[in-house]
């Protein structure tokens, strides 16, 4: 598979995994309610906003043309940064969700990968090339 396939791959699995998980947010944010930091204020309206900001970034990355990608990618990229917290909340204080606590064997791979969804957003929205040094990135 050529460098330009498996962008297109990458940035096709991320924009399905964001519409799915954008979904998730929107019809059950009642799930999500009990991760979010205390500082957050209105929490479930916060929810409603990830789960469109989801969805959003989600139809970019999956626009065929190269300037919606970078838009995407950029947009997912900030978005992982910005949901971190509620994801170190989780770990931290091993919340409860549906009647589950999950273990550091979910959390710590959970917390590990997330620069990892950072890096995918900005690659497969053409926003960067590393660590490939041949080729460009997707004109903005």
């Amino acid at each position: 598979m050529n460098r330009k396939a498996a962008r297109t791959a990458a940035r096709l699995l991320l924009a399905a995994v964001y519409a799915f998980v954008g979904y998730v947010h929107l019809k059950s944010p009642q799930g999500f309610l009990p991760i979010m930091p205390d500082w957050v204020p209105f929490p479930r309206q916060v929810i409603f906003l990830t789960g469109i900001w989801e969805l959003v970034g989600a139809a970019l990355l999956a626009v065929p043309r190269a300037r919606a990608h970078w838009w995407g990618g950029a947009l997912m990229a900030v978005y992982a940064v910005a949901v971190y917290p509620a994801n170190i909340k989780h770990a931290l204080d091993m919340v409860e969700v549906g009647g589950t606590t999950l273990g550091w064997g979910y959390h710590a791979p959970r917390l590990a990968f997330q620069p990892v969804f950072v890096w995918w957003a900005l690659w497969a929205g053409g926003v960067i090339n590393w660590p490939f040094r041949n080729g460009t990135a997707t004109p903005r």
